[in-house]
């Protein structure tokens, strides 16, 4: 096809794949789908985003067609791979041309020439960097700059390349280009200062090269140096840093003095810093020699007054962050025994860290920390005031992390237990002088006493030796509590935080129902909804505790749940309902079965709060979970929620609905509860088990709660259960066998053990295809110790279950590996006695012993010549059952006792239906049903009737001396 037409043809494709039309761009967009693996369709593309006179979009769309090609059809080894020949052109032309006019374009393209370098340079295109230097030299301003933002994004993707040997040529590249773009960085900045006191519209072009070269720069110093602190360039660029920021901050302020744009002089400003972070971070032993620089650099403008009218919060992040990351430097810390650390840099960094922070820094830092930016702005009681449930959901979330707030309470947090015998006196002279109550009119007062309980808080565990905090719960804070000035709003809210961070730390167990009551009112609904939001949060955390008493807690119960109810009622923030919901579903989880006269309201609201989240996947997420706690604390009278648990979880649990993403780890756990409180199966909990199949099939990391569910059907409704799923649920597994590690193999022999024991009949039919691989990985004998464990309790379950059957699967071992049944016996009875001793468990030792002794009247040959081993691990079975009761007879230790199933080893309280359904299953299996000593002599003697006693003698005489006397200890031979 001519050239000029297929360009037509694309051009036309792309002009259509970005109407707004979706009849016209879907036709054009599987059209160009088709073309991309065409030869010369990246060529036509190149030649349209090229030619600047032919529509942005459609360009655009050819750059970001270009790109997704590279991705896919640019490596070697690639599907329908770009031919070499076409490679090399396309790469010239790539670089031909930097005079793109649109920024936005000309962003994809240098994204897009970086992508092409990460597959290709410096191998198959050495000439890249080269280019790209002579061309930035160009006089031309467009061109600088569009080759500046290229060469970026080259050094910025080659420098990610993790391989050894790719490390090693991005320092090679360093070595070559780092002193010329270092000299270009320097120029540009020097001409952007010098544009600037003229004040000439052309410092921005400046700054922004400058910007684009300090990136390169950042780039180049962190992953293009070993040793940063060994090349001289590196080390004279990181001490340029400094002054650079000095000047460049004077530069912000004096642009703001001028009513100009500083946002492009605060990005310069904040990549200098970067720069200081990067090599702290990656390279921490080249840093030392700029620790102290950096530190006096940083408390310079953050902790003294010459900051004022420099700063502004990113900047003031950056420096927070650059302290706190020197300070837990992990390279900084030496030996508790300084003398004895083996690294001489990390006692250097330590010597530099002690001999900067000495008290009196440290004092004004921390000071400076509680005074200025601890408390409240006007800006933040605005947004109080305007929304009080959005300030106190902010506060924490995702947005609030990354703001200034957090930051200096981090470094707080940090310094403060880095040299908290220097600090705790200051602290605690702030509590004593923040000790009388403020006056309501003091707002001043108030936010600063708020910021002093702040700092108390988050020095909590630091302060325990220090502070008698039930004194001054007791004394002031329960006071302070009960002010219902609304100015006071803000001492209510931080001392209902400061409680909940001292009741897991340091707070009697006697003071618990005063904590309660002093709370309580927090949460009424005539108080302001910060503080209600506060409150609820201390509750959780106080119930949240080893200290908390269930006793001391149920008299308060009934009005915590309804006044959090309220809460949760009247928010109108997604995020407020979701920790309210979280508090309430734990405390049905602390509490259990006490809740549930308290739970008729909480019931009655989350449908219709379901239906109103039906676009809040998180919501619901924190609905399905407090579902989950509130049917364990119901139990059997869950079955009345069953109308509105049974939709959840066909939903939860779906994998076609989109939703599942995100609430099926929590439906996964809801339908287990269900199934464990169920009393009998229904109809619906029948149809439900459809949603699992699929589960099965592509929910690995859910598969644990998979299982689990599937044995709570099997012990709800054993017969209708296996009858309906059972060819399903063992076909499942039977595929998924091969693909996993040892415990998954477990788990899924314990299900299949579950259903052996609940309905042997049915089970053996159904586990046919499933047995002969069991039974010849026990031939083989090559199973990790605890996968031959179970696998070896399958095979005892289907003898003791049906000799046929397990006469059937050796048989079809003995068809799969070529050889004699009586040979595939021979091996399988020399792995069982051989692997017995692996078997740690008492269960499964004695099922083993059980089924090795019914073996012995099966009248086979093999069987009899294993008879001094059959008699040898039996025994030693005994050993571990026999137990002496407290009158000294020998008891069966694993017997059920007496008439009700109790144990005698058994501790745990039965609590669920389920836990009920497996105490009388127990009740039914062999391994506690029958005697194994009484048992193994019964077999002993019907031998020797089957034998006769001349043969029996014989075959006595097989037996050596130490088995026969462990033997004769239990049965009479």
């Amino acid at each position: 096809m001519d050239i000029n037409i297929a360009r037509s043809m694309v051009l036309d494709a792309l002009q259509r794949a970005s109407s707004q039309s979706s009849e016209v761009l879907k036709p054009a967009e599987t059209k160009l789908k088709e073309w991309e693996t065409e030869p010369g369709f990246y060529a036509i593309l190149l030649n349209i985003f090229s030619d600047h006179s032919i529509d942005v979009h459609a360009r655009w769309l050819a750059v970001l067609y270009f790109k997704n090609g590279v991705d896919r059809y640019w490596r070697k080894t690639a599907p329908n791979a770009i031919s070499e020949a076409e490679k090399s052109t396309l790469r010239q032309g790539l670089v031909s041309n930097f005079r793109e006019p649109v920024n936005q374009i000309a962003v994809q393209l240098a994204v897009l020439v970086s992508k092409v370098a990460r597959f290709d340079c410096p191998r198959e295109w050495p000439e890249l960097v080269p280019t790209l230097l002579s061309a930035v030299r160009s006089e031309d301003q467009l061109v600088q700059h569009r080759v500046l933002l290229t060469l970026h994004h080259v050094v910025k993707t080659l420098s990610s390349k993790r391989l050894a040997g790719d490390r090693r040529l991005f320092e090679d590249l360093t070595r070559t280009v780092f002193t010329f773009v270092y000299e270009l960085w320097h120029n540009h900045l020097e001409t952007f200062l010098k544009l600037m006191s003229e004040d000439d519209s052309g410092m921005v072009s400046s700054l922004e090269k400058a910007l684009l070269s300090l990136r390169i720069l950042r780039k180049l110093t962190v992953h293009g140096f070993k040793r940063p602190h060994e090349s001289v360039d590196a080390v004279t660029f990181l001490k340029v840093v400094f002054d650079r920021a000095k000047t460049m901050l004077e530069c912000r302020k004096s642009l703001q003095n001028k009513s100009q744009s500083p946002e492009l002089c605060e990005k310069f400003i904040i990549h200098l810093t970067k720069v200081l972070a990067d090599v702290l971070e990656h390279h921490p032993f080249s840093f030392i020699p700029f620790i102290r620089m950096t530190l006096e650099f940083s408390v310079y403008y953050i902790f003294t007054p010459a900051g004022e009218g420099l700063l502004f919060e990113r900047f003031v992040i950056q420096q927070l962050n650059l302290i706190k990351g020197i300070l837990i430097c992990i390279e900084y810390k030496p030996s508790k025994v300084v003398e004895v650390t083996k690294e001489p840099a990390t006692v250097e960094a330590h010597q530099i860290k002690m001999a900067f922070f000495v008290p009196p820094t440290l004092t004004e830092m921390c000071h400076k920390l509680v005074t200025q930016y601890f408390p409240l702005t006007r800006e933040e009681l605005r947004l109080w005031d305007d929304n009080p449930e959005g300030f106190a959901t902010d506060e924490g979330g995702e947005s609030w992390k990354y703001s200034l707030r957090p930051c200096t309470q981090t470094l707080f947090v940090t310094i403060f237990h880095e040299y908290r015998d220097v600090l705790s006196p200051i602290l605690l002279e702030m509590i004593r002088n923040n000790h009388d109550p403020v006056p309501p009119s003091d707002l001043e007062g108030i936010l600063r006493k708020d910021a002093v309980y702040n700092a108390v808080g988050l020095a909590a565990f630091d302060l325990y030796d220090e502070v008698d905090f039930d004194r001054w719960f007791t004394s002031t804070l329960v006071t302070e509590l009960g002010i219902r000035d609304p100015n006071y709003r803000i001492i209510r809210r931080r001392v209902a935080w400061l409680v909940g961070h001292w009741a897991g730390v340091k707070m009697s167990r006697e003071l618990r129902p005063m904590l309660y009551a002093a709370t309580l009112p927090l949460l009424s609904r005539d108080e302001d909804m910060a503080v209600r939001i506060a409150a609820a949060n201390t509750l959780k955390l106080a119930i949240d505790d080893f200290e908390f008493n269930t006793e001391q807690f149920l008299s308060f119960l009934e009005p915590a749940f309804g006044l959090l109810f309220s809460v949760l009622r009247e928010a109108n923030e997604c995020d407020t309902k979701m920790q309210i919901l979280y508090v309430l579903s734990f405390i049905v989880e602390r509490v259990g079965a006490a809740v549930r006269p308290h739970s008729t309201a909480l019931v009655r609201y989350l449908p219709s709060l379901w239906e109103e989240s039906a676009e809040h996947n998180m919501l619901r997420c924190a609905i399905v979970s407090t579902l989950v706690h509130l049917v364990q604390a119901m139990g059997s009278e869950c079955v009345s929620l069953s109308p509105f648990l049974l939709p959840v979880i066909r939903l939860s649990t779906d994998v076609t609905q989109d939703c599942h993403v995100y609430l099926l780890e929590d439906g996964l756990d809801l339908w287990l509860a269900v199934l464990e409180n169920s009393a009998y199966i229904t109809n619906e909990l029948m149809l439900l088990f459809r949603n699992m199949p699929p589960l099965l099939e592509f929910s690995s990391e859910n598969l644990r709660t998979c299982f689990y569910i599937i044995q709570a059907y099997v012990l709800l409704a054993p017969n209708e259960f296996l009858k309906e799923y059972g060819t399903a649920v063992v076909s499942a597994c039977n595929d998924m066998l091969s693909d996993m590690r040892s415990e998954g193999i477990v788990m899924t022999m314990h299900l299949l053990e579950l259903c052996l024991r609940a309905e042997p009949a049915q089970s053996m039919e159904l586990l046919k295809p499933m047995l002969p691989r069991i039974f010849e990985a026990v031939y083989r004998g090559e199973e990790y110790p605890m996968v031959m464990s179970v696998y070896l309790s399958i095979v005892a379950r289907v003898l003791l279950g049906s000799r046929n059957v397990f006469g059937e699967m050796v048989e079809k071992v003995s068809q799969h590996v070529s050889l004699p049944q009586e040979q595939v016996l021979d091996k399988l009875m020399d792995v069982w006695l051989d692997k017995m001793d692996v078997v740690t468990q008492l269960e499964r030792r004695k099922l083993l012993g059980l089924a090795l002794s019914s073996l012995l009247t099966a009248g086979s040959r093999v069987v009899l010549e294993k008879f001094c081993g059959i008699l040898l691990k039996v025994t030693e079975a005994l050993n571990d059952v026999i137990k002496a009761d407290e009158m000294g007879a020998q008891l069966d230790s694993l017997m059920i006792s007496d008439a009700s199933g109790s144990f005698p080893y058994e501790e745990v309280e039965q609590h669920t239906e389920h836990d009920l359904r497996r105490k009388r299953l127990t009740t039914q299996d062999p391994v506690h049903t029958v005697v194994l000593r009484d048992y193994f002599q019964q077999q002993v003697m019907q031998l020797k009737s089957q034998l006769g006693s001349v043969q029996y003698e014989d075959l006595l005489q097989t037996v050596d001396v130490e088995t026969m006397a462990q033997t004769k200890e239990y049965i009479v031979l």
